[in-house]
Parts: structure tokens; C-alpha cells; sequence
């Protein structure tokens, strides 16, 4: 099985054999096809519930690689990404997929779309790009990434929590809309049959995953220091008639223009984002050891 959903709207597919395929609606609730093989923390059954019952019990490992000071190129970020997606994936069989990841990263300027993206949204020549532009296998439409946006890919095996991606989609949404009203006092929501999370019209963070066997990666993307200057060349998520916004940005309108620190910035949007992420999938945090991952 393989589903792509967005960093933007759509509607996602109910086949269990759907391919390829992207977007995401929050009138309808797919659940993916039970059937699947238990793991270490859980009960040996087929069913979603005793799984995430299991979870909840005793807290599944996360190793975690924190980059969220570092810019690291999109390629060696994606390269990562889809080895250690493989590694994960040969280990389900054998229910030995003990532990979930996380990396927590920034990337130096870039232009993502997903697989079946529209370059109808990018407002400049695609052959004399400002930026890098990658295609890569998530859902939705064409988004920015640079220095000062928190981008968190969580590689998440969904046996362990529950098989059904608007539950996953709407969880993410969660830990960013509890992160700002926890720590920055934002209060943000999502918005009817598109993914992210606003303030206003404002959009901070955007969405988009791959699932494949269960296995979803991808993640989000938090506008915390972000120059917004790069957003004018596209248009975000094929979304025409709203803006993006950024932490700072928004903190500065409510303290009269009064200047902040980006590095303080981030550490604390990093930390108030793992925090939240730990407990609404209930997962123990383990910084990695590894060190293949390593910025330039």
C-alpha cells in the first residue's frame, strides 16, 4: 500500500491499493486496512485499538537526530530519509521495528513539490529556478523551505499508534497548534478541508506525508524565522487566496516591532514541538548516536 498526502488539500483515497495517490479532506475518515502483523509493545492481534493500547502502556522509543540549529541540504536530508524508510520496512515482517525517528532539521533555500504537483504554481521559469527544486514522493502541492523554518520529519510505523491517516494528519496538526498556544500564547487552528495550521489567514505550517506499508515519512514544516520573501515566487500549496505567516512575525506585530533573538527563537520552538510531538504520540525521546546524518 501506497498513499501520499498533502502539504495542501485534496481528498484521500479509501482503496488499500491505491497508489501514488494525494490529498487529504476532513469531511471523510479513511482507516487503513487492519490485517497486519503486531509488534514488541503490543498484543499479537490484527486490530488497530489493542495495538495503540499496548503504546500507551509502555512508551515506544523515537531515536531522535537533532539538527534543528543546522541547515542540512534537501538531498542528504532525503537520502536519509528513504534509508532508513527501507531499513524500517525490511524489520516489519519480523515485527523488529522496535523504535519510531525523528529528525528535526533546516535546509538552506528550496522548492519542493510533491509527485503529482502542478508547475502551473510556481511564478518563475522552472529552468532558471532561483532555488533548488526537488520532486519528491509526498502529497500536495509546490512549498518553500529555508533557513529559520523548523522542519521535523518524523518516520513513523502507524501499527504502533493507529492504521488511519487523518488520525495521523490531525495529530501533527495537534502538536503544532499546542506548541504556539503553550509557549508563545498563538492561538492557531486548522482550516476546513485543507491541511496546515493558521493564524488567521495566515498559514505557518504545512503538511505533507508518504505512507508505505504503514510506514509514513514526510512531515512538517513550522515558519518560525523564516524569511516569507521566497513564498512570493510560488503559490504555497496551490492555495491562491491566503498568505503565509511566521512566528516572529506574528510575535513582533504583538510586541510593537520590538526586535527577537531567531537563535532563542527556534531552541524554543524546537523544544515546545518535541515536547508535544513525545506526548500526543506517546513516544520516549532517545537522541541518536549515528552520525551519518551530519550538516555542511
Amino acid at each position: 500500500m501506497v498513499i501520499s498526502a498533502p502539504l495542501c488539500h485534496g481528498v484521500l483515497p479509501f482503496s488499500a491499493v491505491a497508489k501514488d495517490s494525494s490529498a487529504c479532506s476532513r469531511n471523510r475518515r479513511p482507516v487503513l486496512a487492519a490485517g497486519c502483523r503486531s509488534g514488541p509493545v503490543a498484543a499479537a492481534s490484527t486490530d488497530a485499538a489493542p495495538v495503540a493500547d499496548a503504546a500507551r502502556v509502555a512508551r515506544r522509543r523515537c531515536e531522535c537526530f537533532d539538527l534543528h540549529q543546522q541547515t542540512v541540504p534537501f538531498a542528504e536530508s532525503w537520502a536519509r530519509q528513504k534509508s532508513i524508510v527501507k531499513r524500517r520496512k525490511g524489520l516489519v515482517d519480523s515485527d523488529e521495528d522496535h523504535a519510531d525517528t525523528l529528525i528535526a532539521l533546516q535546509h538552506p533555500p528550496v522548492y519542493t513539490l510533491g509527485t503529482g504537483s502542478s508547475e502551473e504554481f510556481l511564478r518563475f521559469d522552472v529552468q532558471d529556478s532561483p532555488y533548488e527544486i526537488h520532486r519528491v514522493d509526498r502529497g500536495g502541492e509546490v512549498t518553500y523551505h529555508g533557513p529559520g523554518q523548523l522542519v521535523m520529519y518524523p518516520i513513523i510505523n502507524l501499527r504502533y499508534h493507529e492504521l488511519d491517516l487523518h488520525w495521523y494528519l490531525r495529530s501533527l496538526e495537534d502538536v503544532i497548534i499546542r506548541a504556539l498556544h503553550s509557549t508563545f500564547s498563538i492561538k492557531a487552528s486548522t482550516v476546513k478541508g485543507l491541511t496546515g495550521v493558521w493564524v488567521g489567514d495566515q498559514k505557518l505550517a504545512a503538511i505533507g506525508i508518504h505512507c508505505s506499508r504503514y510506514i509514513v515519512y514526510h512531515g512538517l514544516a513550522l515558519n518560525v524565522t523564516t524569511d516569507l520573501a521566497p513564498f512570493e515566487r510560488i503559490i504555497p500549496c496551490g492555495i491562491k487566496d491566503r498568505r503565509v505567516g511566521s512566528i516572529k512575525g506574528i510575535l513582533q506585530k504583538n510586541s510593537s516591532g520590538r526586535e527577537l533573538n531567531d537563535a532563542e527563537l527556534m531552541d524554543i520552538a524546537y523544544e515546545s514541538l518535541i515536547k508535544e510531538f513525545s506526548e500526543i504520540f506517546q513516544l520516549s525521546l532517545e537522541p541518536s548516536t549515528d552520525l551519518y546524518l551530519q550538516p555542511r
